[in-house]
């Protein structure tokens, strides 16, 4: 049975642009005559930055003449098959006329549209987080219309909102970030590709940046919520030292390095752990069931100990005969002995950063680490 392709879908900064072109038609139309009616713009058409043209859909529309002329337009984010918590979010953008004979766009936040609180990101303290790639997006969509219809010397300020902004970002890794408020406005492409790595390694690749930015000399990679929570009980690191690696494990190892950390912690639970400790040949850890029989011998190996003759399922069931058939030492010694193996494993990737490893239990709590 052939697999159906997944869909693509467009960011909020291609969204955005679209909304901005629409209402910027709308703004002219209203300044070249008095008619009061609103016309239909039900698409547009905007240019991506790679180079290829995309015609997104236009959800609403409206002009108002008092007490001053200005145009919305608003967008439906549609992220295709992607698993993008902003898929179905409405993007508006506001435009209206500014009294300047210089001409420009002015690009600003309004509501639901986080604001930048934090050094280290491509945005300002102080400003609203629409990225570099958006606004470019933006003014280049604008220009197009202004071009097209002879007013290329008009001054305009486009304000985009997304109502929804505030509530959504509470499911993003913003406030960690230090964007309060709301969502960002993103997108290097204009398209997000439907499971792709690429919004998750950006957002490592920004955490640690802001984690420079505010003084941070150790990050604390996590695999997941709860081993990030564990850690935090025990050893109270600043926020901003916290990075949710998921499964890119060898990307995340790579950039601390890059980015110059003194010290990695890596902390993860039993299976996640394992595998890095055997060396899993994987950027994505998470792919492929771990083969318990190699899991056996690695560990029997490792530690000097035997786990009998039963067959293991998974690797949370090797974890639970440890922790059943062994003596408190001997269960230390072993947990120990793959977070060295982990440590040793993850330095090969981080450029001389010395690594320690934590190992998480599944009820929530740090019991062995390798230092």
């Amino acid at each position: 049975m052939r697999r159906r392709r997944l869909r693509s879908g467009y960011t909020t900064g291609a969204c955005a642009a679209a909304a901005a072109k629409a209402a910027t038609m709308l703004l002219l139309q209203g300044m070249k005559n008095s008619v009061r009616e609103n016309p239909v713009v039900s698409e547009v058409e905007i240019s991506l930055p790679g180079g290829d043209r995309a015609k997104l859909k236009i959800h609403r529309t409206e002009k108002v003449f008092e007490p001053c002329l200005k145009a919305m337009a608003s967008v439906i984010k549609d992220a295709g098959d992607d698993p993008d918590v902003t898929n179905g979010a409405e993007v508006v953008v506001e435009v209206k006329l500014l009294d300047s004979s210089s001409g420009g766009v002015l690009i600003k936040g309004g509501k639901g549209v986080g604001r930048v609180t934090k050094p280290g990101l491509p945005v300002s303290v102080g400003e609203a987080a629409i990225n570099p790639v958006p606004k470019r997006m933006i003014k280049d969509a604008i220009k197009e219309v202004l071009s097209y219809e002879g007013f290329n010397g008009v001054a305009l300020e486009i304000t985009i909102s997304v109502p929804e902004g505030e509530r959504l970002a509470k499911k993003t890794l913003n406030p960690r970030l230090g964007i309060i408020g709301g969502i960002s406005i993103l997108g290097t492409t204009g398209i997000v590709k439907p499971l792709s790595s690429e919004a998750w390694t950006a957002t490592i690749s920004s955490s640690m940046d802001v984690a420079r930015a505010v003084g941070c000399e150790d990050v604390v990679l996590s695999a997941g919520r709860r081993s990030e929570e564990a850690h935090m009980r025990k050893y109270s690191l600043p926020e901003e030292a916290y990075v949710m690696m998921g499964d890119y494990i060898a990307f995340s190892l790579m950039e601390a390095g890059r980015h110059g950390f003194k010290k990695v912690h890596l902390v993860a639970q039993w299976a996640k752990m394992l595998k890095i400790a055997m060396q899993t040949p994987q950027t994505h850890v998470r792919h492929g069931a771990i083969d318990t029989t190699k899991a056996k011998g690695f560990l029997e190996s490792l530690c000097g100990v035997s786990l009998g003759r039963k067959k293991f399922n998974t690797a949370r069931e090797i974890f639970e005969h440890i922790n059943s058939v062994f003596s408190e030492n001997e269960r230390r010694r072993i947990y120990k002995g793959v977070c060295r193996a982990a440590r040793r494993y993850a330095e090969s990737f981080t450029k001389g950063a010395p690594v320690q490893s934590h190992l998480v239990s599944y009820g929530g709590e740090v019991i062995a680490s390798d230092g």
